[in-house]
């Protein structure tokens, strides 16, 4: 109980949040959502004057005056739930819009280390489903739960007015009410966040197996993946199936008690009328609003297992917003990068180690300078360090001790978003997006030019293929590029970092699964992007680096070497090693 409340208001105040700044809308919907309530309060004076006034006195006259009156109830009742229905429905559409923005924002800033313990299609289910749940709720349940809570205590006032003597009858039985929507009300809001993990699973499963497909068909997985699959679904299912065992027990025992409640009152009431003690239409109007009064409790019994459920999104929400970005721009004496940069980077006695392997660094008192328009190669091999080292240029991570600096300064003290503007990345497995060709090339700059993105295009030897696709430059990738070659997206990658005009370029592994005409093609692009700029090469085929202007040999984190091809190979026994298993050494190495 004691762990519950704290989230139970930190969930509330998360909604809060989103719905402050719609204070005027939240206004007109609880205007209309009371005066909806007070229309429908009003039809049961409207049920007792007809049977009081209109049917007992058999005048055609007071008949039809009682008959407009209810009837223009009616059509209030109609405009109202109108405007309550709108304004309702757009707070809960314009707040969940809010939430989305607000949490994609958060993420896509986060240090990629966050997704690397937080699985993405996860986090991606959670901002398409539980704020679809959280819309559900704002815009639809939260103000049948309001409206009911003011009918509630609405009907009970007209109960009193009506009649004191039935009304303790309904009294008595609100207690018994109550408890089971409190006991039971907390084991349906641990469930239901239970039931939204699960489905989350269930979503995340379907991305990961959909997105590999080609790989879950090449080894005929389907039948195994089928039947994890069906583990979660079941495993989803079966949480599922406790939560609404124990809503159906709090619906069934809010309508045993409030139809038993005026099944007695009805009794009592009906020997009232039968004594000439009360009329009939104060009966029937008492009737009317026991009914409400208990539609009511019955109606808020159930939207409190949706509001628990609610409850358990927003609790996920808050987390993934509070999740804290550990790369961030310094607060105070920010430093900036002189214009233009040269490319100059240093390194210095830089250790580093993975959060979830702190006793083992990936880089090791690892010194070293890059001069302006140099091209150094780096090599080792798998686990050396190479890559981490570049997640470390770009601030994916900061280091554990030393310091980098660009230009002079620690890039620590930079704006994140400044330093990787110095960067363009040419990955193995270049990143292309669902989209456009043009839109993947100016992903570096959206404001380029149609002129400038086909000189990339054609300095990148990528706008001739381009232009005997379909539809050219418009023509749609599919997930990751699918539908195009591995040399076309190297090119198409190189044509983009060259519109992005950076003055460092980070190569990791750019060429080493083509062809070899692929493979001459993206070379060629490669030179026209790296002229004149400083160019860091990840490599493991040691012939796409040995004319660079250094080669550094990383091992274990630690730089064991650094020279020409040719010196290497004289003097470091790990670079021999690797250049005798690639080349022949009477011939090349030599």
């Amino acid at each position: 109980m004691e762990a519950e409340t704290p989230s139970r208001w930190r969930a509330f105040f998360f909604a809060w949040q989103y719905l402050k700044p719609y204070k005027k809308a939240i206004g007109i919907a609880l205007a209309a959502l009371v005066f909806t309530a007070m229309v429908t309060l009003s039809l049961g004076q409207g049920v007792r004057l007809l049977i009081d006034r209109g049917f007992a006195t058999e005048s055609m006259d007071q008949l039809n005056r009682y008959v407009l009156l209810f009837l223009g109830l009616v059509v209030a009742l109609a405009i109202g739930t109108f405007t309550r229905f709108y304004w309702v429905s757009w707070l809960g559409e314009r707040v969940v819009a809010d939430i989305r923005q607000s949490v994609f924002n958060h993420l896509i800033d986060l240090h990629p280390g966050f997704f690397e313990s937080n699985r993405g299609l996860e986090i991606q289910s959670r901002i398409t489903t539980d704020t679809t749940l959280l819309q559900s709720v704002i815009g639809s349940s939260l103000s049948v739960a309001l409206r009911q809570i003011v009918m509630s205590i609405g009907g009970v006032i007209w109960l009193f007015i009506t009649n004191a003597k039935l009304t303790l009858i309904v009294v008595l039985s609100v207690p018994v009410v109550v408890a089971p929507i409190l006991i039971f009300g907390r084991r349906v809001r641990k469930l239901s966040r239970d039931s939204q993990d699960k489905v989350a699973d269930v979503g995340a499963y379907v991305g990961e197996v959909l997105g590999q497909i080609k790989t879950v068909q090449a080894y005929n997985h389907q039948v195994h993946d089928k039947r994890i699959f069906g583990e979660f679904v079941e495993m989803a299912f079966s949480v599922a199936k406790k939560r609404i065992v124990q809503r159906g027990a709090l619906i069934t025992v809010v309508i045993v008690f409030v139809l038993g409640a005026m099944g007695l009152m009805l009794w009592v009431g009906g020997g009232d009328v039968i004594r000439g003690e009360i009329s009939g239409g104060e009966l029937a109007a008492f009737v009317f609003y026991s009914m409400i009064v208990g539609s009511a409790f019955g109606s808020i019994s159930e939207v409190i297992g949706e509001l628990q459920r609610a409850a358990g999104a927003a609790e996920r929400m808050v987390e993934l917003l509070a999740a804290k970005n550990e790369i961030q721009a310094p607060i105070r004496e920010v430093e900036h990068l002189p214009t233009p940069i040269s490319g100059h980077l240093v390194l210095e006695n830089v250790v580093y180690a993975y959060p979830s392997r702190p006793d083992q660094p990936a880089i090791q008192h690892l010194s070293l300078e890059v001069v302006p328009g140099e091209t150094l190669a780096l090599v080792g091999p798998s686990g050396a360090g190479k890559s981490t080292l570049f997640d470390l240029l770009l601030r994916f991570a900061d280091v554990d001790q030393g310091q980098i600096r660009l230009e002079g300064h620690d890039i620590r003290q930079l704006d994140p978003l400044e330093l990787r503007k110095c960067f363009s990345l040419v990955s193995q497995n270049p990143s292309l997006f669902f989209g456009s060709i043009e839109q993947n090339l100016k992903y570096g700059k959206p404001d380029a030019s149609q002129a400038e993105m086909e000189q990339a295009a054609r300095a990148a030897h990528a706008h001739e293929f381009i232009n005997e696709l379909p539809n050219g430059y418009q023509t749609r990738l599919g997930d990751l590029g699918l539908g195009l070659s591995g040399g076309q997206k190297q090119r198409l990658a190189i044509a983009r970092a060259l519109l992005a005009n950076a003055p460092i370029l980070l190569l990791d592994e750019a060429t080493s699964a083509l062809d070899a005409q692929s493979e001459f093609l993206v070379q060629q692009a490669l030179e026209n992007l790296m002229a004149g700029r400083t160019t860091l090469v990840i490599a493991h085929r040691l012939a796409t680096v040995k004319n660079a202007d250094r080669i550094a040999v990383l091992n274990q984190g630690r730089l064991e070497g650094l020279g020409t091809h040719r010196e290497l190979v004289e003097t470091n026994a790990l670079y021999a090693r690797l250049a005798k298993l690639q080349f022949d050494l009477a011939g090349i190495a030599n």
